[in-house]
């Protein structure tokens, strides 16, 4: 009986403890003084020459998606990524998200393109699986409509986590 409640405590607390997890939002403070809300990238697509990260960005005023591309090309070549990023949802709708920036961080170690969430938009990508994406990174590897495999609901679980501690 004891070994019984011992493996059912683990493991109720093996999936209540990742689900807690989830809802672990980094923050920073960029140059302008400005403190910015973010969750670790959630692997959207990945082979073995390249892969894409995605997650969600916030001020608290705006929600960004910031995509990660690897391999990326050099700051010249990355600074002309300004198209706009197209994101299927599981409600057979399709979103375009505006070109916000295109960043370069760690001793340029990571390329990173945020694209604006419309405000009217948010209840949306708080409700529904990511699908597809249509991206057109010039310059990088990253041309072509992606159908997502892995963490489909990644920006949907980040934006509730961010929805849930703002109320």
């Amino acid at each position: 009986m004891k070994k019984i409640i011992f493996f059912v405590f683990f493991g109720f607390a093996g999936f209540i403890f990742p689900v807690c997890a989830q809802c672990e939002i980094k923050n920073r403070i960029l140059a302008d003084g400005t403190m910015v809300y973010f969750f670790d990238p959630a692997v959207f697509y990945t082979t073995k020459s390249k892969s894409l990260k995605i997650n969600i960005i916030t001020d608290k005023e705006q929600y960004f998606i910031a995509l990660q591309p690897m391999p990326f090309p050099d700051k010249k070549e990355g600074k002309k990524v300004k198209d706009d990023l197209v994101i299927s949802l599981s409600n057979n709708k399709d979103y375009k998200l505006t070109h916000y920036d295109t960043q370069y961080r760690n001793n340029d170690s990571v390329m990173q393109v945020l694209y604006l969430i419309k405000d009217k938009d948010i209840n949306d990508f708080a409700s529904y699986e990511a699908v597809t994406a249509k991206i057109n990174m010039e310059g990088t590897e990253f041309i072509r409509d992606y159908n997502f495999k892995l963490h489909k609901a990644a920006i949907k679980k980040q934006l509730q986590c961010f929805l849930k501690k703002e109320e």
